[in-house]
């Protein structure tokens, strides 16, 4: 079977792969939603979601650093990789072990694109097709009741020291823009190093996310101090920046997020 992934990337397999090694920790989760948990022989030690996966699978490093060794001696039939989240050098390392399918997640429609993908690949087509059916639906009915809502300004930070925002083409920006929430930072791209004192002093909301670098009530405190005009909220960043069956999950949080966000308002 021949095989495409999201860089177009193509490649071919003598059947349908059977031994997964997942580099993604939010396509482990969409993986073991498709009913494939028993096909994943290797995850990264960021694999949390469902809670017991590390106790019964290998781990075999992180998305930036993996075990080479391990990778290989686990002899995957196919390796589930992403464009941002794991490197050049590990792609490039593992393409001598097995076939490295490779995603490019830039909103809905590419999640969506991915797990059909996926549902071919793996042979859970019913699966796959009842998961999107239920993502599109819930995003939809979501944007729906964003329709007359106010545009709000905001920046989300994902690092400290030096501080670091989400800017365009990434995924959390399309998350805040789903929310209805206008970036401040959209005139930049990707993750890049902000000066705290350049930024405007009346915005909305300035959004300190849990992960990867861990926000505290001292960061709330310390922003609040700096832009007393602002509210500066500590949120959930898996649910912001993971991608493909967590995708209903965010829309529950979103929900309730923002019900909290306008009693502040």
């Amino acid at each position: 079977m021949k095989v495409s992934d999201q860089l177009n990337r193509t490649f071919t397999l003598d059947k349908p792969p059977s031994r997964i090694i997942s580099l993604v920790p939010s396509l482990t989760e969409l993986l073991c939603d498709l009913g494939l948990e028993s096909s994943l022989v290797g995850i990264t030690k960021f694999c949390v979601h469902p809670e017991h996966l590390r106790k019964n699978i290998k781990v075999i490093g992180g998305t930036k650093k993996v075990n080479f060794e391990k990778i290989k001696n686990l002899e995957p039939d196919i390796i589930i990789a992403n464009k941002e989240e794991n490197t050049l050098e590990i792609i490039q390392g593992l393409s001598k072990v097995a076939p490295i399918h490779i995603s490019d997640i830039g909103n809905v429609e590419d999640c969506c694109d991915l797990i059909e993908a996926y549902g071919k690949l793996f042979l859970k087509e019913i699966e796959a097709q009842d998961l999107n059916a239920r993502i599109e639906e819930k995003v939809l009915n979501f944007q729906n009741s964003f329709k007359n809502k106010k545009v709000r300004s905001a920046a989300y930070f994902i690092w400290k020291n030096p501080w670091m925002v989400a800017a365009s083409d990434t995924f959390i920006d399309y998350m805040l823009s789903l929310n209805s929430f206008s970036n401040i930072y959209s005139n930049k791209t990707r993750y890049p190093e902000v000066e705290l004192k350049s930024m405007p002093k009346d915005l909305d909301f300035i959004f300190l996310s849990s992960e990867p670098y861990p926000f505290s009530n001292d960061e709330v405190i310390e922003l609040g101090i700096l832009f007393p005009k602002t509210k500066v909220i500590l949120v959930d960043g898996e649910m912001f920046s993971w991608y493909g069956s967590r995708i209903l999950k965010a829309i529950d949080y979103f929900e309730n997020l923002n019900k909290e966000l306008d009693k502040l308002s």
